[in-house]
């Protein structure tokens, strides 16, 4: 479609922002749909989150996604912040507020239900299984609020250090302790083999970190191969490289092995059926969940 005047402008801040594969995937949701949209990469430089989302209201920008480094710091400059996004401590979608008297933006969290969404497409269900996460971030952080908060049986919190893995976890139960539920564990990465006993094939396994991106592609979080025969889902949310060393690992002992980009995808579909009120179907998920594969494979 041609950008005029009555083009709804949207978009994504962060800090790096250039390598950003959310215009192609909303890009194609908009052509597909018939709506009238542009969405634009905005790099947003240290010490101006604030003045940036300040202008961006200002410019009539109808809604934007948030991605690393402000998905904790952008929090304190909204107007009201959704209550799982509240839960996670963590935004990455902004729907303009339209009542009279608020100017800003509302917060939101589509990386989780993005994650449960193409967990649920590929048939995995988290509920009453045991689950083990690597790495305690921010986003091993929000994956075992999502475990948790999906009825697992039991979520091992696995860090480097444990007394970081130690808070996460309690701050998970303590807040979803209300529901009744209370059923993390932290560990240090390095007790790993402790979980190995009972029946192969027992796990999910969710990798949050950083390892196995470029150029450290034959990294692995754990690279005993011992452990992976006890996994039966592997997901790592690394989509580049393709296949990550843990993935293959995953895949050499017997499990199924998952990267990270139909979450990227699903968070997206999330996003757009906030700020648009309509429904992205299926079909045209598969069709730019295509067209990034053939961006990245």
């Amino acid at each position: 479609m041609q950008i005029n005047g009555k083009t709804k402008v949207y978009g994504i801040i962060g800090n790096p922002v250039e390598h950003t594969l959310s215009p192609l995937i909303h890009s194609t949701f908009a052509d597909a749909l018939g709506i009238d949209l542009a969405y634009v990469p905005f790099h947003v430089a240290d010490g101006q989150l604030e003045a940036a989302l300040k202008g961006a209201y200002g410019l009539n920008i109808q809604g934007m996604n948030v991605t690393v480094p402000y998905k904790n710091a952008v929090i304190p400059f909204l107007t009201e912040v959704d209550t799982r996004a509240e839960l996670l401590g963590a935004v990455n979608t902004l729907v303009r507020d339209k009542r009279d008297d608020r100017e800003g933006f509302i917060g939101y969290n589509t990386d989780t239900s993005g994650l449960w969404r193409a967990m649920e497409e590929d048939g995995i269900s988290l509920k009453n299984e045991e689950i083990i996460i690597l790495g305690a971030g921010g986003v091993g952080r929000a994956v075992a609020f999502m475990c948790a908060n999906s009825d697992a049986k039991k979520v091992y919190l696995l860090n480097r250090s444990v007394a970081k893995a130690d808070a996460v976890a309690v701050e998970v139960n303590s807040k979803l302790s209300r529901y009744g539920k209370d059923c993390v564990t932290a560990m240090a990465l390095s007790d790993y083999k402790s979980l190995l006993t009972g029946a192969e094939n027992r796990y999910i396994v969710i990798q949050c970190t950083s390892v196995g991106l470029a150029p450290n592609v034959d990294d692995a979080v754990i690279d005993d191969g011992d452990f992976y025969h006890y996994v039966k889902y592997g997901y790592d949310l690394i989509y580049t490289p393709w296949e990550t060393k843990f993935m293959q690992l995953v895949r050499d002992n017997g499990g199924m092995a998952y990267n990270g980009l139909k979450m990227l995808l699903y968070q997206g579909v999330d996003a757009f059926e906030l700020w648009n009120g309509c429904k992205v179907t299926r079909e045209i998920a598969d069709k730019a969940y295509q067209k990034l594969c053939g961006k990245l494979r």
